[in-house]
């Protein structure tokens, strides 16, 4: 593959070359526009002239071009069809250019790629997010969901999968003729941008070689100025001593008026401040920032009081470079009990190798394992940690153990990682991160899933004793679509196909599996089996995996079977292969469950760190490990971080 693919791009770069021609340099022209006449990068056009590697450009200049006529390969691939999961494939790329208000989530939105996908596109994603910055995504994408925010420039890449997702258009502004504009001391991009309604990129293609000299008091650029009159008033004013004193004064005796409520502090603006450094200092975003100071669309000025929604205190790390970790797992050694003791050592497997990985990547890492013994038992070893001393906690296993580290750890705030418990009482601690996805979003998924096809069928649900997610699901139908026919059943053979009342014939129905046990998955597959061969149409739902939904996977497509994992391993992914067979060389084994978990946890909660410790500032990243979905919300204003990821299985006729 890494063969044919290199011949395929020599043979691209050979027909590119043998269709060049050239272009004359005219009054406006520059690198940017030049390039995006010609349907090239700045990049292919400024390695095609060495000469102008700079960007400067003069009038009359002759440059080489590749022609807009240029053959382009084409490579037809065929992929085998899958009916567990669907993907779409792209052969192209292109780039947009980041807005104001732009943000990760924003562009898996608008564009309907995964943050997977996004960040494999992009690997130094979260340094690269600043307006004007360049975001590499699939060109089918942009052409389609972009609106008036098209390519700026395209090139060939293997095929990536891209998740569907929804969208709303962007405009964006396009370069112009400019004006001379001198440098000011204080000037720094965000400030011209909005003091002349341009965006970063429209600047660096006015300016070529502006973004690598960067602003520099004194020099002249050029601008494309909107708004002269609003604009220069603002200038005006802070570049006047007289009006920045009366103005600070004014705003301090404002600040002393105003006084900090439960849910939001006051900032006075010092000189040197700025929007993105105000953002930074308190951890809020611009949109919460400007929504509860809309002055600040008349420009950042010294003396300024703004209003700070407030943030839960950042984690910050106790002391030394390495980030002190510890793992509280249950191996019973000390009250010689075995009966968690395999879980936790294959989840120790799995941590150890995302452990490594980090460490191989740079990050300075100071790990410690504590036997947690058993519930009872579990107090003891908390001697074995230090609070003042501990950046994050990954374990222990059970709710009544996690409720204990969060006492003992209540005021260093230390971050914990529950790995399985998931209960309503853990909500209210706003230093935990719960690792399981709770029934109540399956729920609701299955809900949503139910509501968009159906059409008046009779439902039934197959609770389990407790009844707990049947009853939920059933309400929560009874709600979302009309005159609804729900009857919950205690067993797959009570599902009974519907009766037409005009023909006397079986008419499709509704079955939804809310029961985890898998006899009970068995026993739902093999009358979904069944019905589907008496009735078309049958449409069938669970809540939960089940194994023999993988071994009959052809049957039970004929039901349309649509169901709900917390983890599932796409094979054919790269990041996956390496992660299988680097466990499968240190353990000559494939993963067991719970080292999956070990991975997928310790992995997910390292890569959110950052050298400070600062996880909770990483938590709004949705993220794919091995074969976890991590997606982090809030339960409530300061409430604990719940992932709320799944993956969706749907097995297609």
């Amino acid at each position: 593959m890494i063969k044919r693919f290199f011949i395929l791009s020599s043979l691209c770069m050979v027909l590119g070359v043998s269709a060049q021609k050239s272009h004359t340099v005219v009054q406006g022209d520059n690198p940017y526009n030049i390039a995006k006449k010609y349907g090239m990068t700045v990049d292919e056009l400024l390695k095609l002239n060495p000469k102008h590697k700079d960007g400067k450009l003069a009038i009359g200049d002759v440059l080489t071009i590749k022609s807009d006529k240029a053959a382009t390969p084409v490579v037809t691939k065929t992929a085998p069809v899958e009916k567990v999961t669907s993907t779409t494939s792209a052969s192209s790329l292109g780039k947009i250019v980041l807005l104001p208000k732009q943000t990760i989530y924003g562009i898996t939105k608008q564009y309907r790629i995964s943050e997977t996908d996004l960040r494999k596109l992009n690997p130094e994603l979260d340094s690269h997010m600043k307006i004007g910055d360049e975001i590499t995504l699939p060109l089918a994408s942009i052409k389609k969901y972009g609106g008036e925010q098209q390519a700026i420039t395209t090139e060939k890449h293997p095929e990536t999968p891209v998740e569907k997702t929804t969208t709303t258009p962007i405009a964006v502004t396009t370069p112009a003729e400019g004006e001379p504009y001198v440098i000011q001391a204080k000037d720094n991009y965000y400030r011209i941008t909005k003091q002349f309604g341009i965006s970063q990129q429209d600047l660096y293609a006015l300016n070529p070689g502006l973004e690598e000299k960067g602003l520099k008091p004194g020099d002249t650029i050029k601008i494309k100025r909107t708004n002269t009159t609003a604009n220069t008033d603002t200038v005006a004013e802070t570049s006047n001593p007289k009006a920045k004193m009366d103005s600070g004064n004014e705003k301090s005796t404002a600040a002393s008026n105003v006084a900090a409520g439960d849910d939001y502090v006051t900032y006075t603006v010092q000189q040197g401040d700025t929007v993105f450094s105000i953002v930074n200092k308190f951890g809020v975003s611009i949109d919460e920032l400007i929504a509860l100071n809309p002055d600040l669309s008349h420009g950042l000025k010294t003396g300024m009081v703004l209003k700070i929604k407030k943030q839960d205190a950042a984690y910050i790390k106790k002391n030394g470079d390495a980030l002190s970790v510890i793992l509280m797992l249950p191996f019973g050694y000390s009250t010689n009990e075995t009966q968690y003791r395999a879980m936790a050592l294959d989840f120790l497997t799995g941590a150890k190798l995302a452990i490594e990985r980090n460490a191989r990547g740079g990050q300075k890492l100071d790990i410690k394992v504590v036997d947690s013994g058993n519930e009872a038992s579990f107090k003891n070893s908390l001697t074995q940690i230090n609070p003042d001393n501990t950046d994050l906690i990954i374990g222990p296993f059970f709710k009544s153990n996690v409720i204990d580290v969060l006492d003992f750890t209540k005021n260093q705030k230390i971050p914990v990682v529950a790995p399985f418990a998931n209960s309503p009482e853990l909500y209210n601690y706003s230093n935990l991160i719960i690792v399981e996805t709770n029934n109540q979003t399956y729920a609701d998924k299955i809900v949503e899933e139910v509501k968009g096809v159906y059409s008046d069928q009779k439902i039934y649900i197959v609770a389990d004793a407790k009844k707990e997610d049947a009853n939920y699901i059933k309400a929560g139908l009874e709600k979302a679509v009309k005159n609804p026919n729900i009857i919950i059943v205690n067993s797959p053979a009570d599902i009974q196909p519907d009766q037409n009342m005009m023909t006397g014939q079986s008419a499709p129905v509704i079955a939804i599996l809310a029961n985890d046990d898998n006899a009970a998955g068995d026993a739902f597959a093999n009358r979904m089996i069944a019905i589907s061969k008496e009735v078309q149409g049958i449409k069938a739902f669970s809540m939960f995996y089940s194994p023999v939904f993988e071994k009959k996977v052809d049957e039970l497509s004929q039901a349309s079977l649509v169901y709900l994992m917390d983890r599932k391993i796409n094979t054919d992914g790269s990041f996956e292969k390496e992660i299988l067979a680097a466990y499968k060389t240190k353990y000559c084994k494939t993963p067991p469950k719970y080292a999956i978990v070990g991975f997928d946890v310790v992995n997910d909660m390292l890569t959110r760190e950052n050298k400070k410790g600062e996880i909770f500032k990483q938590m709004n990243k949705v993220q794919t490990q091995l074969a976890t979905k991590f997606e982090f919300v809030k339960s409530k204003a300061n409430g604990a971080y719940v992932n709320t990821g799944y993956r969706v299985i749907r097995l297609v006729p």
